[in-house]
């Protein structure tokens, strides 16, 4: 007798598969375009649009990222779901626009940003809640993924784009570009696409220093991280070793420690001439005179310099003539750029 009924009920749950395979959306029923190779991967315009878990498209196995088991859902992610002892079923289901999945007898599910345990902790529920199957084991598996990147730009050892399923920390994101250059400063830049609009958060980073807020952020599949170049203030003229230095981790440098890291001024320097060149807002050019030697006596306050300022020390007056601010911004543009160790 119990045989009988589970015959019935087989039958039965056959005829309403059937039924919803008439009327359900017409793009549920089209087959998966394969590739040239026999793979799964849907063309447009010859363009892959999809990786499989664990095919690329030539066809040849690939070794599954190791952020996979961290893939969060999101549309275009096509699923293979298998409910034990109930192969009618066992279905493919691809995630829409709207973040579901459409599953036989139960409809819609909302799937997206979970990972697949928590897809198929839903769907197990979903078929609880509508009575259909007692005690139902659900299985996912993910058959292809869109193509996930986050992009890294800026002063990152190798800037481009790097493959990524799920969310990193920013310090692991900028590793993936082989870390920052001599030249990156203090602050990070992370565009993020949401609904509302792009938004944009800034991180403060220092080297050697604590980095937790950068390990605590999170960089998701599809955000653009930049990493700002940090200031740099030119000392031309009679010094050294003329050039340009990069502003200390703090962005804090004044006319007495940038005049120290060009090695100090020349014999012949005119040291009564020496003036700071900064750009204003306008585009304008302003002069500051420095009293270097009353700096230097105690006697006056070194002036604090600005990311582009330029110091400029001219020769003595017997060998030198006057040198306009526009001609000394144009030396910047061919001098030579230090960090200092």
């Amino acid at each position: 007798m119990g045989n009988m009924v589970r015959l019935r009920d087989k039958l039965s749950l056959s005829v309403a598969l059937s039924v919803a395979a008439m009327v359900g959306p017409a793009w549920a029923q089209q087959p998966m375009l394969p590739n040239a190779n026999g793979g799964g991967s849907t063309f447009i315009n010859g363009d892959p649009q999809t990786k499989p878990a664990s095919q690329v498209s030539s066809g040849t196995l690939t070794a599954i990222p190791d952020d996979f088991p961290n893939l969060r859902l999101t549309p275009g992610v096509l699923l293979n779901v298998a409910v034990y002892d109930e192969p009618e079923l066992t279905t493919q289901a691809r995630v829409d626009d709207k973040g579901n999945i459409v599953l036989p007898l139960i409809g819609p599910i909302k799937v997206q940003g979970k990972t697949v345990a928590e897809a198929q902790d839903a769907v197990q529920s979903k078929y609880k809640t509508e009575q259909i199957l007692t005690n139902p084991q659900v299985t996912l598996n993910v058959l292809q993924y869109p193509n996930s990147d986050v992009t890294v730009l800026g002063e990152v050892q190798s800037p481009g784009r790097f493959p990524m399923l799920a969310p990193h920390s920013l310090v692991d994101v900028i590793a993936m570009a082989g870390g920052e250059t001599k030249l990156a400063g203090d602050t990070i830049e992370v565009e993020t696409s949401a609904d509302e609009g792009h938004k944009i958060q800034t991180f403060q980073y220092q080297r050697g220093g604590n980095n937790n807020p950068l390990l605590n952020a999170m960089i998701n599949p599809g955000d653009t991280v930049r990493v700002e170049r940090a200031g740099i203030v030119y000392v031309l003229g009679a010094v050294y070793q003329p050039g340009g230095y990069v502003m200390q981790e703090n962005g804090s440098l004044n006319v007495v420690q940038a005049v120290s890291m060009a090695h100090g001024t020349m014999l012949q320097a005119h040291i009564g001439g020496m003036r700071v060149i900064r750009k204003q807002p306008d585009g304008s050019l302003k002069e500051i005179p420095i009293p270097y030697s009353h700096i230097m006596k105690g006697k006056d306050t070194p002036l604090q310099l600005e990311a582009e300022d330029i110091v400029y020390v001219p020769m003595s007056k017997a060998k030198s003539v006057f040198v306009s601010g526009a001609s000394i911004v144009g030396e910047t543009s061919s001098a030579a750029i230090f960090v200092a160790h």
